[in-house]
């Protein structure tokens, strides 16, 4: 197996020469159904990515994909991004185009010898605060809020961009949650470990968490909890669970709800399966790191049996980058939404110590449901491409 650190080298290496990948994605989409879910391993153009240097380039295709069919814009950091760290309280301060904000997040610090790996908690934490780790609480509505489909356009970052912007609220959370680390990153006297920091979620929260994630490369490990379609779920498993007259929620319902998702999403809900993308590429796009998805296997409306297999799915990105172990996905039922279950925690311990607290030997192995037969997840339904071995 390649040491996370050659891969990681490898990737960030290739990044920056995206341009230089091959063609570029074309300024208007060609669309072609696909009831399957898409190969992580067939460019746009129908070229196959062989090498992780392909991958690198192939994970920037997916990432511009889901921005201009999903997500949104997510704008580059602005050219003022100042800040302080008072007591528990972290300041961010951001100026673009003659706007400027301001926004807060909280820094619980734990007992013990800084600097601390530290948890970013999308409007709150769900999970058990681990012993060591720093957590640090992002009001996340601020930045763009989340009551209703009225909410579209409102919060700081549409200050700074305008209310029409394309970014959906999920989007702007990842732009928030990157300033805060670009201001952690001008304070070292911080006492936070900025190589080792995490996100988590549940709900939708959770949905936020994996985008931030995707998005955004300074994230060590991220834990979306409970996060359902438009999270771990994948957009055509969730429909084809619905037309067999399960109560999941779906595309075309979610954008009746709020704006998780930006209103050029809205065009493609009741066709999901012309879409080039779905979220098992998402999960594929936190490759190579860390991402520990804590599911629910006895709440229909999540679609237990889409994440599961969406998620599942989602692994063979990690399989092909000879790295299986840093991505875990774990379906229990048996307690409350968002109430996390006493039988997931030493599997989140090992993903805790293994991302956060730097103990490579910690068993991360783990993709299960307690839900019969897969959660109903057939692979040869949905996956009809092969996992090739990068190096």
């Amino acid at each position: 197996m390649a040491p996370l650190k050659n891969i990681l080298v490898s990737l960030i290496l290739a990044l920056p020469a995206f341009a230089a990948c091959g063609a570029a994605l074309p300024s208007t989409l060609t669309l072609r159904a696909n009831s399957r879910l898409p190969d992580p391993f067939t460019f746009y153009d129908g070229t196959r990515v062989t090498s992780q240097n392909d991958w690198a380039c192939r994970r920037e295709e997916i990432n511009q994909l889901f921005q201009r069919l999903e997500l949104g814009t997510l704008p580059p950091k602005p050219a003022s991004v100042t800040g302080s760290l008072s007591g528990n309280s972290l300041t961010v301060n951001v100026s673009h185009e003659g706007k400027s904000i301001s926004f807060t997040a909280s820094v619980s610090f734990p007992s013990g010898t800084a600097p601390f790996p530290a948890i970013i908690a999308i409007g709150g934490s769900s999970i058990p605060t681990p012993s060591g780790v720093a957590m640090i609480n992002f009001n996340n509505n601020d930045i763009a809020a989340q009551d209703n489909t009225g909410s579209r356009g409102r919060g700081k970052f549409y200050t700074l961009y305008g209310s029409g912007h394309s970014a959906a609220a999920t989007t702007a959370w990842a732009w928030g949650v990157a300033r805060i680390i670009d201001v952690l990153e001008t304070i070292p006297s911080s006492r936070i470990n900025l190589s080792r920091l995490g996100v988590t979620g549940c709900s939708r929260n959770g949905k936020g968490a994996l985008i931030v994630g995707a998005l955004e490369p300074r994230i060590a490990l991220t834990i979306p909890q409970e996060s359902g379609s438009g999270g771990a779920a994948c957009w055509r498993i969730s429909d084809s669970m619905k037309s067999r007259g399960v109560n999941v929620q779906t595309a075309s319902q979610i954008v009746t709800e709020n704006v998780w998702f930006s209103p050029l999403f809205n065009q493609y809900v009741n066709r999901v399966n012309d879409l080039p993308i779905d979220h098992h590429l998402l999960a594929g796009m936190v490759a190579p790191r860390g991402l520990f998805v804590i599911d629910h296997s006895a709440i229909d409306w999540l679609g237990p049996e889409s994440v599961f297999g969406c998620m599942k799915t989602g692994t063979k990105v990690y399989q092909a980058l000879g790295i299986a172990d840093r991505m875990g996905v774990s379906q229990v039922g048996g307690h409350n939404h968002c109430q996390f279950p006493s039988s997931q925690q030493s599997e989140l311990n090992a993903f805790i110590d293994k991302f956060l607290r730097g103990n490579a030997n910690a068993n991360t192995n783990i993709v299960r449901t307690d839900k019969a037969n897969n959660a109903g997840f057939v692979e040869a339904n949905w996956v009809n491409w092969t996992t090739p071995t990068l190096s």
